[in-house]
């Protein structure tokens, strides 16, 4: 069983390609919340897997949520996560690591792959050039089939860029991040909105509908996965100021 979470897409390519290689099944995490699907019945002997991004250091709080509510129907033998990352990971797996206990499971091995960025919400942040972005990809198609066979081998391995300050980053930033960032009342839209509706379709959380004048409305349910703001094709969703003259993100969106 793999569950998963993507937001602009670059998880949930490594989920795709991960499940087509060790074939196993895939859940998309909020499908499985919004029908209340918190069974997990495993098989004997088989592997539970998480695919995620890191949101501010750690799993998006909408993944840690969605454990917290899972009903695991036996001890696994090999549980394991990959996490993309545009940068590093801080303290990502003590955070994951945490929330299994609760479980009593314990982690077996914990992957990273650096993959574009994609947050752009705050100042200084934005999204890597074209030539970089690229570069990244196709390092990271390189590097995942050595991923894939480490979890078929089932083997244990802790493989991620934990970076600097991960504390600081993890433990007090992250806090403040959700506080003040996680938030969708700041998200608007340019008189170049065009009704297309690409952000409806696009939202994981289905939080995003069409008012009577074909523009978008956010509903109170975002995590800020920004898949509305780099699916735009005219650039008209803006959150604040802060995402003014930034660049988007559309290769796996």
């Amino acid at each position: 069983m793999i569950y998963y979470f993507s937001g602009c897409g670059n998880s949930k390519y490594v989920a795709l390609e991960l499940a087509k290689n060790v074939g196993d099944k895939l859940v998309f995490i909020p499908d499985a919340m919004k029908n209340g699907d918190f069974e997990c019945n495993l098989k004997n002997n088989e592997m539970l897997g998480f695919v995620f991004p890191v949101y501010c250091w750690a799993p998006p709080q909408l993944v840690l949520d969605f454990i917290s509510r899972l009903k695991i129907n036996k001890t696994t033998v090999y549980t394991y996560f990959i996490t993309t990352y545009g940068d590093n990971a801080g303290h990502t797996e003590k955070v994951f690591r945490a929330a299994l206990k609760k479980h009593n499971i314990e982690l077996s091995a914990c992957l990273g792959i650096q993959m574009p960025e994609t947050y752009v919400n705050m100042s200084g942040m934005d999204v890597d050039t074209k030539e970089v972005a690229l570069q990244k990809i196709n390092r990271a198609k390189d590097q995942l089939p050595e991923l894939f066979e480490t979890i078929a081998d089932r083997r244990y391995l802790s493989d991620l860029e934990v970076g600097n300050n991960p504390f600081l980053k993890t433990y007090i930033v992250r806090p403040l991040f959700y506080k003040f960032l996680v938030t969708d009342k700041k998200w608007w839209t340019t008189n170049d909105c065009i009704g297309c509706g690409s952000c409806v379709s696009v939202c994981p959380l289905e939080n995003i509908s069409l008012n009577d004048n074909r523009r978008p409305e956010w509903k109170g349910n975002c995590t800020t996965c920004e898949a509305c703001y780099h699916i735009c094709p005219v650039h008209a969703i803006q959150f604040g100021k802060a995402t003014k003259e930034k660049g988007q993100y559309q290769r796996f969106c």
